[in-house]
């Protein structure tokens, strides 16, 4: 199996997770992988954050970003949709004033819409290979991916209806996007994952990439006898021992209950930073 195979077969993959899952590590891990298999890939961050350029810069010294990264607010993708539409003094007003964030909380949706409508003009230009987005906590990825389909249950006619009805046709086809989830060989990381899964099915009609358990430690069990009784040698080889067991526990029951290839991302001992991000890339990059 090809990880990037099945992560590329989309041009547009959103990622997502429970918080503290490491998406944004993953997103990482993916545009790495593909931008040196010579691809051309464009990472969207959605929440403000600095941390995927930082990951994805060319060495820790150096904070040039190695694959181009878009950060996108709601805020800046309704004001891009009022100048594409001829209201660019509008949207500034809007903007200085305030008003651009009660027009997004009075209409439910529209942030979304907009930020879904961006990434669509993105995919539709042809430009990249590969469309990488650090996407919302799993429980906001649902409720976004859901808002074009209530949006054309809302509105009848005009642009915003047009732009749902794009947004909704792209998220539809496979070809063109797909959402992967991420998740941690735990417990209710796994609970979750699952249940989120089956709501982007059931709820959104998305196609579903390989699932991605991040942070899996899987190894032989360490020889716990021929540490001293008592020690802190044999505690932390027993403590090894106890956590690989639950991972491979994990990862199986993942396997019996959603019908996805899953990818595996080991866990690391080192704080993750764009070196580690280049080591975690390297296995799919030749696989």
């Amino acid at each position: 199996m090809d990880p990037l195979q099945l992560l590329t077969a989309a041009r547009l993959a959103v990622v997502a997770g429970k918080g503290g899952v490491g998406k944004t590590t993953v997103t990482a891990v993916i545009a790495r992988a593909a931008a040196d298999r010579g691809l051309r890939v464009l990472v969207v961050e959605l929440d403000g954050k600095p941390t995927i350029s930082r990951l994805l810069s060319v060495d820790d010294h150096e904070q040039r970003p190695r694959v181009p990264v878009l950060s996108l607010t709601p805020q800046d993708a309704l004001q891009e949709y009022l100048d594409g539409h001829g209201l660019a003094r509008v949207a500034r007003r809007l903007v200085s004033s305030g008003v651009i964030d009660v027009v997004a909380t009075a209409a439910p949706g529209i942030d979304d819409i907009v930020v879904l409508g961006k990434l669509k003009q993105l995919e539709r230009s042809g430009e990249w290979d590969l469309i990488v987005v650090d996407g919302p906590a799993a429980g906001h990825a649902i409720t976004m991916l859901m808002a074009p389909a209530g949006m054309l249950d809302a509105v009848r006619s005009g642009p915003v209806r047009i732009q749902a009805g794009d947004v909704a046709d792209m998220l539809a086809d496979p070809a063109r996007s797909q959402v992967v989830l991420v998740t941690l060989p735990e417990t209710t990381p796994v609970n979750e994952m699952v249940e989120a899964a089956y709501a982007l099915e059931e709820r959104v009609g998305v196609q579903l990439g390989p699932v991605v358990v991040n942070g899996v430690d899987i190894g032989e069990p360490l020889a716990v006898d021929e540490a001293a009784a008592g020690s802190s040698l044999r505690a932390a080889a027993e403590f090894r021992n106890s956590r690989r067991a639950l991972h491979r526990g994990e990862v199986q029951r993942l396997d019996q209950q959603l019908a996805l290839p899953q990818l595996h991302l080991p866990q690391l001992e080192t704080a993750i930073d764009a070196e580690a991000i280049r080591r975690l890339a390297a296995p799919w990059v030749t696989p």
